[in-house]
């Protein structure tokens, strides 16, 4: 008993889960024809010129190529005046008015396939029966020379401009049109021509098809090649990349390594010493160890897909005094300045401003050698502000400027884009250098407070 009510209200539902499949089929076919033919019908769709890159009018002149963009309306004009001719004239109706009527008739659709192509082939449907009534004398039927014509014309450019399955439903229309009519009319009267209307227009269509189905191929596989080599440039840059990595971390790694021994061997070589030598090869040796291990980690990221980072969490500016104190070690006279209510920020921005006062104080330990510097913070409401000044280089000085390609200044503007921020880098009035940066920092809202 319960397994029969259960089956009786499945089949008093929407019945969607008991309709057969062939039931669906036809729903979607039906679905179908009336997205093709009569949503939106009469919608206005201009016909767009010929493209100019086209295999054809690519080859021709300049200026020939311009009147050649408008193949497609001169043959649709020419196309209703030979069916306005064959309406006319051709069509067996009476002369004067009823023949000049029954010619437009047949032309209106053909040229109102350049702007409301699904519209035309309703238009010529119905311009069949109209001209049949205009005219005098029945020779065939349904399809007087005139509407064969336009019928036929409207059927092919409707179908290149819009897609395989409307060219099936229009024949399919036609088809059913041809059957009723001559059905009910046409059986001893006249002779019947529908047979060779489909028997054309299949043909017609077939050729259409064909062709759409060709040219959307090449257009996927057009996009296909464009995906694929995209891809393989991308995949080249990804092994460049992994190859520059090996070879900066063997190249140095290398030596950054044979720094670290020499400066840790050095004192040894020495017979007493003084102490602020053993200082300085000290520093040599810790900075050289902490700029090889944050070598390898980087390229690590670079060279391999399965790598780990580390526990050790990233710099921030509550690192900036141990960063000062290195830096004076080195030789800078550096002091920090700060303004404002110092607050957490965001990790990138306390990573990216961290790293923008190291390559600058890195700058000016190697172009403005016995400098002096100064680091100005400021947290302001609508972020973090950055100010990295050194003094004109004492004259004269017994270290020399390093030169450099200048990737320090571009590495801090590619972080301060990347944070959306502003920054300025130049030469001061007394002969020093300054670097100044704004990077923006959201407000919290009251969700994530």
């Amino acid at each position: 008993m319960t397994e029969t009510t259960q089956t009786r209200t499945t089949l008093s539902g929407d019945g969607s889960g008991s309709r057969s499949p062939e039931y669906r089929l036809a729903m979607d076919a039906l679905s179908g024809l009336r997205e093709d033919l009569f949503h939106d019908a009469f919608a206005y769709r201009p016909l767009s010129p010929t493209a100019p890159d086209g295999p054809v009018i690519r080859r021709l002149p300049a200026r020939a190529r311009q009147y050649a963009a408008r193949i497609p309306y001169l043959v649709v004009a020419a196309a209703a005046l030979l069916c306005f001719w064959a309406g006319s004239v051709a069509g067996g109706t009476a002369d004067g008015f009823p023949a000049l009527l029954s010619g437009l008739i047949c032309a209106v659709p053909v040229l109102a396939t350049l702007v409301r192509p699904v519209g035309a082939f309703w238009m010529s449907m119905v311009a069949t029966p109209l001209v049949a009534v205009l005219g005098s004398s029945f020779g065939d039927w349904p399809w007087l020379p005139g509407t064969f014509m336009c019928h036929q014309a409207v059927l092919v450019i409707v179908a290149i401009r819009t897609r395989p399955r409307t060219a099936a439903w229009m024949w399919v229309l036609t088809a059913a049109y041809g059957f009723v009519t001559e059905t009910l009319f046409g059986s001893g009267h006249f002779s019947t021509n529908s047979a060779p209307l489909l028997t054309v227009s299949a043909i017609a269509l077939l050729v259409v098809s064909v062709w759409h189905i060709r040219r959307d191929a090449r257009r996927q596989v057009s996009a296909q090649q464009t995906v694929t080599a995209h891809e393989r440039s991308r995949r080249t840059l990804l092994e460049e990349r992994t190859t520059i990595a090996r070879e900066l971390h063997d190249v140095v790694a290398h030596h950054m390594s044979v720094v670290a021994i020499q400066a840790e061997a050095a004192p040894y070589r020495v017979e007493n010493p003084p102490e602020e030598l053993e200082r300085a090869f000290a520093t040599i040796r810790e900075n050289a160890v902490a700029a090889l291990t944050e070598l390898r980690r980087v390229l690590g990221v670079v060279r391999a897909e399965d790598y780990e980072a580390p526990d050790a969490p990233q710099p921030t500016l509550a690192d900036l005094d141990a960063l000062l104190a290195n830096v004076r070690d080195a030789g800078l006279d550096v002091e920090k300045a700060v303004t404002g209510a110092v607050r957490e920020l965001p990790p990138g921005v306390e990573l990216s401003a961290y790293r923008i006062v190291q390559e600058a104080l890195s700058n000016s330990l190697r172009h403005a050698p016995g400098a002096t510097a100064r680091v100005e913070v400021s947290y302001v409401l609508g972020g973090l502000g950055l100010r990295i000044v050194n003094a004109a280089m004492p004259e004269p000085s017994l270290v020399k400027p390093s030169p450099g390609a200048g990737h320090g200044i571009t590495g801090m503007r590619e972080r301060v884009s990347m944070l959306n921020g502003e920054m300025t880098a130049g030469p001061t009035g007394d002969g020093g250098y300054e670097v100044a940066v704004f990077l923006p920092v959201t407000a919290p809202t009251e969700g994530e407070a």
